[in-house]
Order: structure tokens, then C-alpha cells, then sequence
């Protein structure tokens, strides 16, 4: 019987050496193949308890990396509040609308968190035949809560 600590260290280098087989790569002879990426990789087996405990691993991490990027509801409730008071005037009907200036101030007061959605490009797909220019509140929120 191997004691535990053996066991640690196969356990180890197993890990390692599976690992920089996976970041590694096999070599091959043929050259061509250098230039094309892998876009495929298998799903470990049920015995390959290394491989899976990995790959669980980095699934962990990434969801844990989107969830940080969520904005929360606290958030939402501040992104509310900063566009409804930076409206634009004249209302349509119900809907309060911004401006490309007022839509880059709430952009900057915002948070780091928003700095996603502020851009030319977001304000130019959601601008639809506005005589001032501007761009549907609710649509916009509507919008970062679809996105974020």
C-alpha cells in the first residue's frame, strides 16, 4: 500500500503530465498541420478522473468569471435611475428618450460594469426615425438586460 502522500505525488504528476500533453499538443512531422488550430477536444473518458476534475475546474472558473460580469440588481436600479434623470425632452407619448450627450454622461456615471453597452455603435442600432436624435429609455434598458 502506498501511503498517502505517495499517492498525492502520483496523483501530481499524473496531473502534469496530462496536462502539458493537453497545452502541448503532440508534435507532428508534417508541417501543415503547425498551421491550423485545434478547435476540438475530446471529452475525458470516465476513467481519466484528472481530465474531468479539470475540465470541471475550468468550467467553474469561467462561469464564476460571467457571473462577476452580471450586473446586479442593485446595478440595474442605478442604471435606471441615472438614465431617467438624464432624459431628453420632448417625451413621445409615454416614452422618455436620450440624447447621444446625456446617453455618454449616464455612460460615465454608471460604472465600470456598464461601460459595455455605452458605445456609438449600441446608441446607433437602437435609434430608430427620432427627429432629435435620440434613443428610447426603455428600449436601451430593455437592451442591457437582454445583453448583461
Amino acid at each position: 500500500k502506498k501511503s498517502e502522500q505517495e499517492l498525492k505525488d502520483e496523483e501530481m504528476e499524473l496531473f502534469t503530465k496530462y496536462y502539458m500533453e493537453w497545452k502541448g499538443g503532440k508534435k507532428s512531422d508534417n508541417v501543415s498541420y503547425a498551421n491550423i488550430p485545434r478547435f476540438y477536444y475530446r471529452l475525458p473518458a470516465e476513467d481519466e478522473v484528472l481530465l474531468q476534475k479539470l475540465r470541471e475546474e475550468s468550467r467553474a472558473v469561467f462561469l464564476q468569471r460571467k457571473s462577476r460580469e452580471l450586473l446586479d440588481n442593485e446595478e440595474l436600479q442605478n442604471l435606471w435611475f441615472l438614465l431617467d434623470k438624464h432624459q431628453t425632452s420632448p417625451m413621445i407619448g409615454e416614452e422618455a428618450m436620450i440624447n447621444y450627450e446625456n446617453f455618454l454622461k449616464v455612460g460615465e456615471k454608471a460604472g465600470p460594469k456598464c461601460k459595455q453597452f455605452f458605445t456609438a455603435k449600441i446608441f446607433a442600432k437602437l435609434l430608430h426615425n427620432d427627429p432629435y436624435g435620440r434613443i428610447s429609455i426603455m428600449q436601451f434598458f430593455n437592451y442591457v438586460m437582454r445583453k448583461g
